[in-house]
């Protein structure tokens, strides 16, 4: 066979998703196997998949090498996908099994193509109405017409099978037999967009040379809120279309895509591909298999897309590119953003990077000449960027039971006036972030976690925000017994909400928050009725500062802009700036003029200051030149070692000996801070203890830290994660 193919019992070298850590030997089957196959391979007992990554090692008892079950029907791997997973993973110091897992993730992927029966809303009422039936017919309208498997709409519906079938006797459900998987709609790539202003030509046509160079390149679209960047990247995916290559789009937010996807169809004449966990298993298994075999040519999803295995991605776009959830912080620590550059720069692929506020590392790239950048720095046509001023609360006479103040106010109740819409912004979900005993003092607490419990008063609960333990509000006091004490302290949405009631009487009030919807689609609707003027006053988290357009919202109004301001994060005026400049963006996106104003107690603040002046450029320099002085990211390398156990002890045991065992990590000039309590110290009943390694920018850090952590042998019970470039530090 050629060289990337292997003749039948040719040794070749398997990796699977399981948590074995090595690449195994197997024996080619009848008929030989490509690399990059996807085969059933015996692993003890069972038959797991994998993939077929090189020729074997030969390390193994030749007599025990068992062959290959069979090779799968699906598109191979390609090189350029097994090349982004090798080197993403000895970026992030990822085991390769964690990594397969990731470009796996869909079900079904592997059982040969059929037809199949799905199921979808019937055209009749049923007979009898139970809440069983009830839940399956609000799943199906909840999902926007979606197809289910059987198995998939019973346990989303948490009912039997036996109830949807007979909803389908009835006519209520419909069994519809279906490919296994069809090709996406085509677009048209020679559909014209919408008029373009000369700044918004200007830049799409540099972003569309780029991509028909088909070389890598990364650029960073940096324009003002409501400047038009997403018409502008949506020529540079019509070049890429053009050329018979794939684009991807990422989105942080699920809620954002409903609004996209109007656009991209009112574009290109049809909808793209959808990838994220709003998507049901059977879309998803379509998707991942129509993007191997270049059936899908646009995908728009969420970080993980970027695993997909596209047959010629020729784009990615991270809109909002500097939005923190971008960074997964559980199983694989990576970010998207960087791992959008890695994978396109293997791919030969164009980046488009965008956003009004970017991240200190992308501007500090740009300011370095490595990202070409393009900046749009006027609104859209007649919108014009609002006027921004602070609000001394120093000098309202406001009670400390209350937050909005006098003069925001009588903004609102202004533009309520003229039928208009304002946001209140609050970046605390729920109710109260602390309830309080007044006799004893005792706050309440998550038994698993070193938190407090949040009241959640819509919901009737306290919910812990990290484990996600909940129990209902005592009535008395869990520590002393005392009865009618206990006290909600501090505001969250909530409880501004029901400020806002008493205070707006007779106002249209609507709270986004992603812990008050079930679910994305529910999530979408809402903000589709809102941006449709089904809301006076809109109070929301930092869920409201993503992407969102609501044409008639015309004030903003930030209850404690000093919130983010608080603690020593390395990023908290950088993320401070970001977000409060995003927020007031939702202001005055269409004709009617916008004004932000910010609630705060520290209005000399400098980062309040930069918010207000608009020198954006002046705040991203000296926020540089401050990480510089010190040699912090971008300027160093940063990494964190988790370090969790069921008791303190073993977890600090661990992290001492790693301190005073760091010759590998002094060898590259870096050095280890720690083992300290982390500030949660326990999640889920696990504490937890931190470690930091600060290297040199050049430090070949990842190497250094797989030196030091060789042949480490963790005791029963301890877990150890590396985070490399981390975003949190909790």
């Amino acid at each position: 066979m050629s060289r990337e193919g292997y003749a039948e019992g040719a040794l070749v070298g398997v990796l699977t998703p399981e948590p074995l850590d090595r690449i195994l030997d197997y024996r080619a089957p009848e008929g030989g196997v490509r690399e990059g196959a996807f085969v059933e391979v015996p692993l003890g007992p069972r038959r797991v998949l994998g993939v077929v990554w090189g020729a074997g090692r030969g390390d193994w008892d030749p007599a025990k090498v068992r062959a290959v079950n069979r090779v799968l029907d699906a598109p191979p791997m390609r090189e350029e996908l097994r090349e982004f997973l090798t080197r993403a993973g000895a970026y992030t110091l990822t085991p390769m099994s964690m990594m397969l897992r990731l470009a796996t993730r869909a079900p079904g992927l592997f059982d040969p193509p059929s037809m199949r029966k799905l199921y979808a809303l019937g055209d009749r009422e049923p007979e009898r109405m139970t809440e069983a039936r009830k839940n399956v017919l609000a799943v199906l309208e909840e999902f926007g017409g979606a197809r289910f498997s059987l198995k998939e709409l019973a346990e989303h519906a948490g009912v039997s099978s036996g109830v949807v079938k007979g909803l389908v006797t009835q006519g209520a459900v419909r069994e519809i037999e279906a490919p296994r998987d069809v090709p996406y709609p085509a677009l048209d790539s020679a559909r014209p967009g919408k008029p373009l202003s000369a700044d918004q030509e200007a830049a799409a046509a540099r972003l569309v040379e780029a991509v028909r160079t088909g070389r890598y390149s990364t650029t960073l679209l940096k324009g003002v809120t409501g400047s038009g960047k997403t018409e502008v990247y949506l020529e540079a995916v019509a070049a890429c279309l053009a050329q018979g290559r794939q684009a991807l789009v990422l989105l942080p937010e699920i809620a954002l895509t409903a609004e996209f996807l109007t656009r991209v169809e009112a574009r290109f004449g049809a909808r793209p591909a959808e990838w994220h966990s709003g998507a049901t298993g059977a879309e998803r298994r379509r998707l991942w298999r129509m993007v191997a075999e270049g059936g899908a040519s646009l995908v728009v999803g969420a970080r993980s897309a970027l695993f997909l295995p596209f047959r010629d991605l020729g784009l990615v776009v991270v809109d909002e590119e500097h939005d923190t959830s971008y960074k997964q912080e559980d199983g694989v620590a990576y970010h998207a953003r960087d791992m959008a550059v890695l994978r396109a720069s293997i791919a030969g692929a164009s980046v488009v990077l965008a956003s009004a506020t970017p991240a200190l590392e992308t501007w500090a790239n740009a300011e370095a000449g490595k990202y070409a950048r393009l900046d749009l720095p006027a609104r859209f046509g007649a919108a014009e960027l609002p006027e921004m001023h602070a609000i001394d609360m120093r000098a309202e006479d406001l009670p400390g039971t209350e937050w909005i103040s006098p003069t925001l106010r009588r903004q609102v109740q202004a533009r309520i006036g003229k039928g208009e819409q304002s946001l209140l912004f609050l970046n605390r979900r729920g109710y109260a972030p602390v309830t309080i005993c007044r006799a004893c003092g005792h706050q309440v607490g998550c038994p698993h976690c070193d938190a407090r419990m949040v009241e959640h008063r819509f919901q009737k609960r306290l919910v812990c925000h990290q484990c996600g333990e909940t129990a209902p509000v005592p009535e008395a006091c869990p520590d002393c017994g005392e009865a009618g004490k206990m006290a909600a302290v501090g505001p969250g949405v909530e409880r501004l909400a029901e400020e806002a009631a008493r205070v707006f009487e007779g106002a249209r009030i609507a709270v986004l928050s992603s812990d008050l919807f079930g679910s994305a689609r529910a999530l979408k609707a809402r903000i589709e009725e809102i941006a449709q003027g089904g809301a006076d006053i809109v109070i929301g988290t930092q869920l409201v500062a993503k992407g969102h357009n609501f044409p008639l919202l015309t004030l903003v109004g930030a209850i404690d802009a000093d919130l983010g301001l608080q603690g020593s994060d390395l990023r908290a005026a950088e993320r401070t700036f970001q977000l409060m400049r995003q927020v007031s963006g939702r202001a005055g996106r269409a004709e009617a003029k916008g004004l932000a104003l910010l609630q705060t107690f520290q209005p000399e603040h400098r980062v309040i200051r930069a918010i207000l002046t608009g020198q954006e450029e002046a705040f991203w320099a000296a926020e540089a030149a401050e990480r510089e002085a010190t040699a912090m990211p971008p300027y160093g390398r940063l990494a964190g070692i988790i370090i969790s156990a069921p008791a303190p002890a073993p977890a600090f045991d661990l992290g001492s000996h790693l301190a005073r065992a760091d010759a590998a990590l002094r060898r590259v000039g870096a050095v280890v801070y720690g083992p300290a309590p982390a500030p949660i110290a326990r999640i889920r009943g696990r504490h937890r203890v931190r470690m930091l390694v600060k290297a040199p920018k050049g430090a070949p850090i990842q190497a250094a830290i797989t030196d030091w952590l060789s042949g480490l042998k963790l005791p029963n019970g301890v877990r150890l994660a590396v985070d490399i470039d981390p975003q949190s530090f909790y």
